[in-house]
């Protein structure tokens, strides 16, 4: 695993999460038991402080950082999709910051959230809870609620992956 100190920022990683070797852990980072770390995800925290809660997976290719000023805090039981970036923001319990997509410095994206592949949320913008932003830049798309437990099933699967990794992931070069 590469995992990094930086002077006196050290990483906090919890005997139950997973790292895969091929991802990159550096400094004032914070995994919660379950969390998985997928291969080529990057978490920066080398001015500010990057937390994710329990039982949920920063996949592939995803890169997550903070600034002095504005800490990433992602909650738990969410899904963050392949090659994300999430920047100084708060993310709320059970939320899927799907492939491809950008959440921006001081934004706040409410509990039960999606934000759609591909979308661009703006600095210091706020998603309420249980709402869908889609688009470049994100807007809210009205009258739709994501239905609870929506992302249930994902979170299971990469728990399972994760375990099926720590097991028996194997080098061969």
């Amino acid at each position: 695993m590469a995992i990094y100190a930086l002077g006196d920022r050290e990483p906090d990683i919890h005997p139950d999460a997973y790292v895969h070797p091929d991802a990159v852990v550096i400094g004032n980072v914070t995994l919660a038991a379950g969390t998985s770390v997928w291969p080529q995800a990057v978490l920066r925290a080398d001015y500010g402080t990057i937390t994710v809660g329990a039982d949920t997976n920063i996949q592939d290719g995803t890169v997550i950082h903070c600034t002095m000023t504005d800490p990433t805090v992602i909650g738990s039981g969410c899904v963050v999709g392949h090659a994300a970036h999430i920047e100084g923001s708060t993310i709320g319990d059970h939320c899927l910051i799907a492939s491809g997509s950008i959440v921006l410095n001081g934004s706040v994206i409410g509990a039960g959230s999606v934000v759609g592949a591909g979308a661009v949320v703006p600095f210091k913008f706020e998603v309420p809870p249980r709402s869908m932003a889609l688009g470049v830049p994100a807007k809210i798309r009205q009258g739709y609620e994501v239905p609870e437990r929506h992302l249930e099933m994902n979170v299971k699967m990469y728990a399972a992956n994760a375990a099926y990794y720590r097991d028996s992931l194997r080098r061969l070069d």
